[in-house]
């Protein structure tokens, strides 16, 4: 197996030297988000256990994560109804994204813990990625930069509309 030398994460590794608190509160970015503030947070959809929310620093467009109203970083925390509705939501947004964004592939998983790659380790999340044919390129390791297409209000404005068709009561 080839290895391959990274340096230009040495930053971000080193970020994890000193614990980052949850908030000031003890609350993550992804607690207690009132409903008034959904669109202007990028929440998609409310369920009874999980949301559904944009990721404001995506791997790709359409990056979506569903996130429990629980705040844990124990997987084992969650009730099995919990569990039921990230894979329910997790379907929901691979058919929202199917429709809107048509993307070939996604990567589906959740970073436990910091050393996981887990940013927001105190609150676990699930992502979504979109993936398309030759989406990773030179960008990120040459210039330390990633290209998105697609603007977030209006993926944030089609996505919703395919979720509320998709959520809409049968007839």
């Amino acid at each position: 197996m080839d290895r391959m030398y990274s340096p230009w994460r040495e930053v971000y590794m080193q970020s994890f030297k000193d614990d980052k608190p949850a908030g000031a509160n003890g609350k993550s970015v992804f607690a207690d988000i009132p409903p008034e503030e959904d669109e202007k947070r990028f929440v998609l959809y409310r369920a009874k256990k999980c949301f559904i929310i944009m990721n404001l620093y995506p791997y790709n467009c359409g990056h979506l994560m569903v996130i429990p109203y629980l705040q844990t970083p124990d997987f084992t925390d969650l009730d099995h109804e919990t569990k039921l509705e990230v894979m329910e939501l997790t379907d929901l947004c691979i058919q929202a994204l199917k429709l809107t964004l048509r993307p070939q592939g996604f990567n589906f998983g959740a970073n436990l813990g910091r050393v996981a790659g887990g940013s927001v380790d105190t609150h676990i999340h699930f992502h979504i990625v979109p993936r398309w044919e030759g989406d990773t390129n030179f960008m990120p390791v040459l210039a330390d930069a990633k290209v998105l297409s697609n603007d977030l209000r209006s993926t944030y404005s089609k996505l919703k509309e395919a979720i509320a068709e998709l959520t809409k009561p049968k007839a």
